[in-house]
């Protein structure tokens, strides 16, 4: 896989196990089967842009994000967005040199008329065969993926192939998708802002580290997290990203830990909003608005 399609079916995978739906639900609630959904989901194939956005339907999340992914999975699958270059032939030593063609007969008085006839027969021939067999290209790309056959057994859910690409201190300050953590991460809690805007605080058992994402967003709002360490945020910059959910870098959060995470909105008058939660087992999650305490109390 491409790069830009690692990171397709990272996104894919993680919307699905917020989701929790199994390989049959989704062939139940869409137009794709569950063959159809395996190969989506293990990177076999490249998903329909409308499977896409079904699976954000389900999951409840924007689409702004995935869809963008998908724009660049699609432009690179199959080598399309690279030109290849006619390769450049050696030059031929005189060894190298085919022997002269030897003379032949002249063709027999008449049979002129019948050369270019079979010639342009056999190049009829060709385009109809270009014609037909372009149709039928087409026909084949065209064709729902929901008509994939059933009959191979499938397991309840797909198994997991994509290893995380960092653990612990190593993931401080990256991205948990392009690193792999985002596949089927912890909600360890879940916040509504005063402006409506929603907050979450997720976690990876296989990276060793935590993040925020918010969704629901106004130009200029801004969102940090931080685990007792370094402190990550990121700024809504854009009416794109205000449509979809945006996530910030990771940071390191051990068992037993408190990951904390803080929103400013972009209006003037607002107040920082501050929640955490516990990593581990079974996460307990408390929700504290910054105005009722310290702003800077806990880091």
């Amino acid at each position: 896989m491409t790069p830009e399609h690692t990171r397709l079916v990272a996104a894919l995978r993680e919307l699905r196990a917020g989701a929790g739906l199994s390989l049959a639900a989704l062939a139940e609630r869409t137009a794709y089967s569950k063959s159809s959904w395996e190969r989506y989901l293990n990177g076999k194939s490249l998903p329909p842009r409308h499977a896409v956005r079904e699976l954000c339907r389900l999951a409840d999340e924007p689409e702004g994000r995935p869809l963008a992914l998908w724009e660049l999975a699609e432009s690179h699958w199959g080598g399309r967005a690279t030109t290849a270059s006619a390769p450049v032939s050696a030059p031929r030593s005189p060894a190298d040199e085919p022997p002269p063609p030897r003379p032949e007969a002249p063709p027999p008085a008449g049979t002129g008329r019948h050369l270019r006839r079979s010639r342009l027969l056999l190049l009829l021939a060709s385009a109809y065969t270009v014609v037909v067999g372009g149709v039928a290209a087409l026909l084949f790309l065209l064709l729902p993926d929901s008509e994939a056959p059933e009959g191979e057994p499938l397991p309840a859910s797909v198994p997991f192939s994509l290893a995380p690409l960092c653990h612990g201190a190593a993931c401080e300050g990256r991205d948990p998708m392009r690193l792999i953590c985002g596949i089927g991460p912890d909600t360890l809690a879940a916040y509504r802002t005063a402006t409506g805007a929603h907050v979450e605080l997720r976690h990876s058992q296989k990276c060793g580290a935590s993040w925020a994402r918010t969704w629901r967003t106004e130009i200029g709002d801004r969102l940090e997290v931080t685990a007792g360490g370094p402190t990550h945020s990121l700024r809504i910059g854009n009416a794109d990203e205000a449509a979809t959910f945006m996530y910030t870098e990771m940071t390191e959060a051990t068992p037993g830990g408190t990951v904390r995470a803080c929103f400013r909105p972009a209006s003037a008058d607002g107040e920082r909003e501050c929640f955490e939660a516990r990593v581990g087992p079974a996460a307990a999650a408390s929700r504290t608005p910054s105005p009722a305490a310290s702003p800077d109390s806990h880091g």
